[in-house]
């Protein structure tokens, strides 16, 4: 695997707490959604989180019981100018957590942007947030698993970047891209834009295989690397289809006890 080891992102400490906090792979099926979702869900306990949906497949929004094609509005239309983001916000889909929706409409959102000539195109995202003061102490992105503009978008929005990775080997090839592209926002459009951790997700504590790949990540980013593991769970997966997080569904799972710890873990590191 190449990764570049030499990077400002991986070196750099904490200076300033994170207030918006992007989830976000270009892989998809390495648990970014079901990272974000259940993160949202552990953070709202005893705070109010908002989170954005910025995937077109709209997977956040259905799995916290929201029907996307069935919305007004979403995401989309606060990013084209046609509605404030505050307006498309869904309160309190569960304790302490409002939901931005995404929609399918998204993908239209991909293309009209890449073909504005408008040189605010990436800080859509940031200025749709930037009516919402201090409403919410925390604002956790969920990203389409691409490196696209809606990528782009968050990214520039962001204070801090979560990675998830998923334990097999296939998962590592496209992190040393990605952490190219985290180096290249932080130098050209956002300056405060800090990584805060590498969670690996879908780890089988049954193969050698997961417990080598979390090996490859470590010795790459030592410091970046969370502790906190994400088990394979039949019960994470069965979560979403009935519109809940775990710690809803099945507060005792193992899924649902390590998004507790993952949680836990990353209040240390500066959200707030």
């Amino acid at each position: 695997m190449s990764v570049p080891v030499v990077s400002q992102l991986i070196t750099e400490s904490y200076e300033v707490m994170s207030r918006v906090v992007v989830v976000v792979n270009q892989k998809g099926g390495v648990g970014k959604t079901t990272t974000a979702v259940n993160l949202a869900a552990y953070l709202a306990v005893g705070s109010r989180v908002l989170l954005v949906d910025l995937d077109p497949q709209a997977n956040a929004t259905s799995s916290l019981g929201v029907e996307r094609r069935a919305l007004e509005a979403s995401v989309y239309d606060a990013l084209m100018g046609a509605a404030s983001l505050e307006s498309v916000i869904l309160e309190a889909v569960q304790p302490g957590l409002d939901l931005a929706p995404g929609a399918p409409a998204l993908a239209g959102a991909q293309v009209e942007l890449v073909e504005q000539a408008s040189p605010d195109r990436e800080q859509r995202l940031q200025q749709a947030l930037e009516p919402l003061g201090e409403r919410y102490p925390l604002i956790i992105v969920d990203c389409p698993p691409s490196l696209g503009v809606l990528t782009v978008n968050a990214l520039v929005a962001a204070d801090a970047v979560l990675i998830p990775v998923q334990c097999e080997y296939l998962a590592l090839e496209g992190l040393g891209q990605l952490v190219e592209t985290l180096d290249l926002v932080h130098q050209r459009l956002n300056p405060r834009l800090q990584l805060l951790g590498i969670v690996m997700t879908m780890h089988d504590a049954r193969t050698n295989l997961s417990g080598q790949v979390i090996e490859e990540v470590r010795s790459h980013f030592p410091s970046k690397m969370l502790s906190s593991v994400i088990p394979r769970s039949v019960r994470l997966s069965e979560a979403p289809s009935h519109g809940l997080p775990a710690r809803v569904y099945d507060p005792a799972s193992r899924g649902a006890l390590a998004y507790a710890a993952l949680a836990e873990e990353l209040l240390a590191r500066g959200i707030r």
